[in-house]
């Protein structure tokens, strides 16, 4: 039987509590949320099925050692006291990134090298030999993390960012991070149970994603590697075993998912990231200025979207937002709208006032998350029913 061990998914602020939820639903334990992560245990096999599956996690951790120091010499003694031939061989590769909030230690590429120094020292007395350094695609990815005095060292599960999907092989101006949208999907309640829009779809990430959720796709199905299948341990036939098991889950989709843009540019390329991700049979992506349509279908409708907010683009924006309320009062009724701007000031002219403002970040930039709903007729007669 797998022993359960510590993990540590990273996410952006303000998912924590998303997340949390996601890792209960896959079955994790001890679930607890912290800032920007959320720790949990699970056995290797969960730790492949948390990287396929999870929306909004964009690294996995493995914690292998913790310990206290205040100086480089500390630093270097609390690292060569892993065993790291466990993990890595003489002729392999690793690389080592670090993130420092201390007094002690203030520069990370300092402590990276001091680190890589430990491990290479402890190979070269133990073998005569010494794994090197690759940047790019090492055998072992290692998280250095310090806050103040203590220093945790982990192993990187996932590599590459989870954002990386592997879908997305084009992209607009300032595309939004897929796990960016995948938390705003999830925090707007969408699940699939009504008819979808993204009326300014860019590359087309929210429909990626909307489509994943709703019909319960892996996140990350369609990556073609994660850091564990370069491990001692890996496990091909588990991974491809928790694979299956996932993919026995997706569920039928009976309503339409649809993007709009009015930058032929964007639709093509749209269109060739659906299809990158299998969900073309889910999606429909159209030419139109969002400003010229109305809504086209009966009941409900869920409209998630991430608008322009750049004065650096050739938009005024105030005009461009009172157009965004305008078009969603008079074209979108019985409509829960929801879309995140980073300009604050902008959103004031949209002249509707919205249900929920979330506070986000997008790309370091602080962002709201708002919703509209729109009703059917007045809101007035909507209460007196």
């Amino acid at each position: 039987m797998e022993e359960n061990f510590k993990m540590i998914a990273k996410t952006f602020f303000g998912f924590e509590e998303i997340l949390a939820t996601e890792l209960r639903n896959l079955g994790a334990q001890n679930v607890e949320q912290g800032v920007r992560m959320v720790s949990f245990k699970g056995d290797k096999g969960f730790m492949y099925k948390a990287n396929l599956s999870l929306r909004t996690a964009l690294k996995i951790l493995k914690p292998i050692y913790s310990f206290r120091a205040n100086n480089e010499k500390a630093l270097y003694k609390g690292v060569s006291s892993v065993n790291w031939s466990k993990f890595i061989n003489a002729n392999q590769t690793f690389v080592i990134d670090t993130t420092a909030h201390s007094e002690y230690f203030t520069h990370t590429e300092f402590i990276s090298q001091k680190c890589k120094d430990a491990i290479v020292d402890q190979f070269r007395e133990r073998t005569g030999q010494r794994p090197s350094i690759d940047k790019v695609h090492p055998d072992l990815r290692i998280n250095i993390h310090i806050d103040k005095d203590q220093v945790s060292v982990a192993l990187d599960t996932s590599g590459k960012p989870l954002n990386q999907r592997g879908y997305r092989s084009s992209t607009n101006i300032a595309p939004i991070n897929e796990v960016l949208a995948a938390g705003i999907l999830l925090l707007s309640g969408w699940d699939g149970q009504t008819d979808f829009l993204d009326p300014m779809c860019g590359s087309g990430t929210f429909l990626a994603e909307a489509a994943m959720i709703a019909c319960n796709i892996p996140a990350n199905i369609n990556r073609k590697e994660f850091a564990f299948e370069k491990w001692k341990d890996w496990d091909n036939e588990l991974f491809d075993k928790i694979t299956d098991s996932l993919l026995s889950k997706v569920r039928e989709f009976h309503h339409t998912i649809k993007g709009y843009d009015k930058a032929p540019s964007a639709v093509s390329k749209a269109k060739e990231n659906i299809r990158n991700a299998n969900l073309e049979e889910y999606v429909i992506i159209e030419g139109n200025n969002f400003f010229d349509t109305e809504k086209t279908s009966e009941g409900k409708l869920h409209i998630a979207f991430n608008p322009p907010y750049d004065e650096r683009l050739d938009i005024h924006m105030e005009e461009f937002y009172k157009n965004i309320g305008d078009t969603l009062k008079q074209s979108y009724p019985g409509t829960n709208a929801w879309f995140i701007t980073g300009n604050l000031e902008a959103l004031k002219f949209v002249g509707l006032r919205p249900s929920r403002k979330i506070k986000l970040f997008n790309a370091g930039l602080e962002a709201r998350l708002v919703k509209y709903e729109m009703y059917e007729g007045s809101k007035r007669t909507k209460f007196q029913q």
